[in-house]
């Protein structure tokens, strides 16, 4: 870490306002906006978070179902525990074949959104990192195609790139409304965009995802 860099993040309002709520990563206001705006998550509900480490977008998720709900966060990394009734934590990989049904056990049932904030090691390789982004992406959707509930969710993180526009009509089917969205607390230099699926068409437990390849 550079002493500009460090300069730079401390000046950030996000990363000072996390600091000051006690949010464990400045990206939680990501999702705070997107919920706000768009009802994505409601009281009572079913959350998936993928992709979950460190926490900031569990805090949030976790807070606005309240204790009624219930939120289950995946990663590959260790989480570290939030110590609330409400929130259950999974370490494992993501491209592993269990995952759908494990997260139907943890929750009880199917989910009522799916998010994901999974992003690849990034290694200064554009086309590298953008090819990896569009594969957890799939990923992703192929999870939230098998634990949605009918009329549910998505929140994806993608990166901008050739392969976006595919990735975003197919995932546009599933659901009976679709946009891209970049939230405020997004930098307005990062080439991260996200999915935003509304509505999901098909019942967990009757459909499946066809091939992308």
């Amino acid at each position: 870490m550079t002493g500009t860099w460090l300069a730079k993040r401390r000046k950030d309002q996000y990363y000072r306002l996390a600091r000051i709520r006690g949010y464990r990563s400045r990206s939680a206001y990501k999702l705070q906006q997107t919920i706000r705006t768009y009802g994505i998550v409601k009281p009572g509900q079913k959350v998936v978070d993928l992709g979950a480490q460190p926490g900031g977008w569990l805090q949030i998720a976790r807070e606005t179902v309240g204790p009624e709900g219930l939120v289950l966060g995946i990663d590959i990394k260790e989480i570290q525990p939030l110590h609330s009734p409400n929130v259950k934590l999974l370490k494992m990989d993501v491209y592993a074949e269990d995952v759908p049904d494990r997260i139907i056990a943890e929750l009880g049932g199917p989910a009522n959104t799916v998010l994901s904030d999974l992003a690849p090691s990034i290694i200064g390789a554009w086309d590298v990192d953008h090819a990896r982004q569009v594969d957890l992406a799939r990923r992703a959707l192929e999870i939230a195609e098998k634990v949605l509930d009918h009329h549910g969710n998505v929140l994806i993180k993608l990166f901008e790139g050739p392969e976006r526009k595919k990735l975003q009509d197919d995932a546009a089917l599933f659901f009976e409304r679709s946009r891209l969205l970049k939230p405020k607390a997004s930098r307005p230099e990062a080439s991260e965009i996200y999915f935003l699926g509304l509505g999901f068409k098909a019942r967990w437990h009757q459909s499946r995802m066809g091939p992308t390849g």
